[in-house]
């Protein structure tokens, strides 16, 4: 259900929005390849701003995401509240991703604070669609950083999960980036990672051989 004082603080959010817009960013962004269906160009810092003036909000971060601008995406993601978001609504988000920036900022700032982050984060590195796939290795990377009450164990299913996932070279620069964090977090995990690399290079996949001997350069700075 709707209520008036949500209904002002979205609107209130709509007006900052416009008047932080800059169509020279929402160009560059475009010519990047950043492609939304409505982008005002905002900076994260200001997007960053705009929501810690606001309480978190299951049905507001709801209203926000209907709205499909890039800017009140990515506002969705900061003043949701993480025990509110459901599995379905997870599938739901996720399955809509347009590009990699609105599925980091999902991941970063509401996903891996969820309690299904890791349940999802495994489902999603089986998805058919590739932004899906990119969520999940971005996620694992993120929970690697960011949720240290849980045990290194967590982490093991991925290093099956990233067998299949390092055939796809367009995967190879978040996979990197996901198991280097990983890496940091403790020996345990730095020896699985150099297990999983061994395995990737004896494989018969390119992409994969490549991966292993790119973790073979960048493992010893970890250490």
């Amino acid at each position: 259900m709707d209520d008036q004082a949500t209904e002002r603080q979205y609107r209130e959010l709509l007006s900052q929005i416009s008047m932080h817009r800059s169509g020279e960013v929402a160009d560059l962004m475009k010519q990047r390849g950043i492609l939304y269906k409505m982008n005002w160009g905002v900076s994260l810092t200001d997007l960053r701003a705009m929501a810690a003036e606001v309480r978190s909000s299951h049905l507001l971060a709801l209203k926000l995401w209907n709205k499909q601008w890039r800017e009140t995406m990515i506002l969705a993601t900061l003043v949701d509240e993480p025990g509110e978001v459901t599995e379905q609504q997870m599938d739901y988000w996720t399955h809509r991703f347009e590009n990699i920036e609105i599925a980091e900022q999902a991941s970063a700032n509401l996903w891996w604070r969820t309690p299904f982050a890791y349940a999802k984060a495994l489902e999603w590195c089986r998805g058919k669609k590739h932004l899906i796939r990119f969520t999940a290795v971005h996620l694992a990377g993120r929970l690697a950083l960011s949720d240290r009450k849980s045990p290194d164990e967590m982490f093991e299913p991925f290093m099956e999960e990233m067998v299949t996932l390092s055939r796809d070279k367009t995967l190879t620069e978040v996979i990197l980036r996901s198991l280097m964090i990983m890496a940091q977090r403790s020996a345990y995990l730095r020896e699985l990672i150099a297990q999983l690399a061994a395995t990737l290079e004896s494989t018969e996949h390119e992409a994969s051989r490549r991966l292993a001997a790119e973790i073979g350069e960048s493992l010893p700075f970890t250490m």
